[in-house]
């Protein structure tokens, strides 16, 4: 099983990028992810998504 970090808004509880959380270090906390779901995520809502909207949205997703 892979593990690896996402930052999450503290304020929201959604998904934030790496430069959002250094840009707002106060405001989100960074988690070790190690799970054994597969596939991509949507990084706005956290809800798994296709393949094919993943290629769409390549900046928007998170492959786990």
């Amino acid at each position: 099983m892979a593990r690896r970090t996402v930052t999450v808004s503290a304020r929201t509880g959604r998904f934030v990028s790496t430069r959002a959380a250094a840009r707002n270090p106060r405001g989100t906390v960074t988690l070790t992810v190690g799970s054994k779901a597969s596939g991509y995520r949507n990084a706005g809502n956290g809800r798994f998504t296709s393949r094919r909207a993943a290629a769409r949205n390549p900046g928007g997703t998170i492959k786990e």
